[in-house]
């Protein structure tokens, strides 16, 4: 493993080992104080963090994984290990976000079950929301830096987290005023937010999985620079596909047809030096001379 590959690793366990420290002491304060103030909406946003330790150790296991060079079973190298843990990650929070809204519908339609949360609770959703932002800013910063798609996954679940526990502190506080069913009403908001960015998630990872190319605008941008190439009269059958945070091109490009062998290859290394520096999403291209 080359030394940029060995460094991004480093910075992704380390991204990942400290949010999972956080999590960690987030899920025992959520759920101590949750149980303690009575908090039926802060319990679940307690089970939302213990969720994100899974996933967190998830990350680890995937980055562990992805950064392994190509070899003879996996001649494009391991980029998807992350693509199949991103959608991993969006059904899980699918999950955790059903669970929330069965619990909370329960207890709304029997109102003996509602539980009555005091400051403690308001106490706790805001600790929550202060320590799930920073980890969002933190997660955004590395995945800009790596162009991960992995971590950025990550950051918005400490996002969903942050928004989450703002619904979780407005039902405490609505509940503290004396609309007790706000509280369980707040778990269901959390719930769905949850399950918005999961769907978001889980169906990036599938569009992946199936080899779902390049959008519109790249596609124009990649095709642009070929025709600028010089020694390309056109070019046809450009198709892409994702793997992991890069894309993989494939294009059949015409020259003149007095053009010897050679210096039709010698075309189609320009093409392919071209696209690769101008573009870092791009990291393979294998062009055919007609």
């Amino acid at each position: 493993m080359n030394t940029t590959l060995q460094d991004e690793y480093q910075v992704k366990r380390r991204v990942t080992l400290v949010c999972a420290g956080i999590n960690l002491l987030l899920t025992a304060l959520k759920l101590v104080i949750g149980t303690v103030g009575q908090s039926q909406a802060l319990i679940a946003d307690g089970i939302h963090s213990l969720s994100d330790l899974a996933t967190d150790a998830m990350v680890l296991v995937a980055i562990r994984f992805a950064r392994d060079e190509a070899d003879a079973e996996h001649p494009y190298g391991h980029a998807r290990f992350e693509t199949v843990a991103t959608l991993i990650l969006g059904l899980m929070l699918l999950f955790v976000a059903a669970g929330i809204v069965v619990d909370a519908a329960e207890r709304i339609t029997n109102p003996d079950r509602l539980s009555h949360p005091g400051f403690l609770a308001l106490l706790g959703a805001a600790i929550s929301i202060a320590a799930n932002e920073w980890m969002y800013w933190y997660n955004v910063r590395v995945a800009r830096k790596l162009g991960s798609d992995l971590i950025r996954a990550n950051a918005w679940h400490h996002r969903s987290d942050a928004v989450s526990s703002i619904i979780v502190l407005l039902g405490v506080a609505g509940s503290m005023a004396g609309y007790p069913a706000l509280d369980a009403v707040g778990a269901i908001g959390v719930s769905l937010l949850i399950a918005k960015i999961g769907w978001s998630l889980g169906w990036s990872g599938v569009r992946e999985l199936v080899d779902t190319g390049a959008t519109a605008q790249q596609l124009e941008e990649i095709g642009r620079t070929i025709q600028e190439v010089e020694g390309v009269e056109a070019f046809h059958e450009l198709k892409t596909r994702r793997m992991g945070q890069a894309l993989l091109v494939e294009v059949h490009v015409m020259v003149e047809s007095q053009v010897t062998v050679s210096e039709g290859h010698m075309i189609g290394d320009r093409v392919r030096v071209h696209l690769v520096e101008a573009y870092e999403y791009i990291s393979e291209v294998l062009v055919h001379i007609d």
